[in-house]
């Protein structure tokens, strides 16, 4: 799910929903990493990303101690989360 499709599926309208559904998704992530659980908001990607989540998610992610501060080693980090958040919902 895009972070456009998941504006339109909670009712957010114009302006700036991309920017609440964003920090909405940060304050998720700090819910999670206090409850060392995975990341919700790694289900939530750009679609301009390449099936990844946008730059901020990445940044909060290292931030939370989380992923490591090598940017080489996000895109493993955002798929193992990835699963993580999928088994959790499972």
């Amino acid at each position: 799910m895009t972070y456009q499709q998941l504006a339109e599926a909670v009712g957010l309208r114009p302006p700036r929903t991309i920017q609440r559904v964003a920090l909405a998704l940060e304050t998720l992530m700090h819910e999670d990493a206090a409850q060392d659980r995975p990341f919700i908001a790694a289900l939530i990607v750009s679609r301009r990303g390449e099936g990844l989540p946008a730059q901020g998610f990445f940044d909060l992610a290292v931030t939370l101690g989380r992923f490591s501060e090598d940017p080489a080693q996000h895109a493993e980090a955002y798929r193992e989360e990835f699963r993580r958040a999928m088994a959790q919902r499972g």
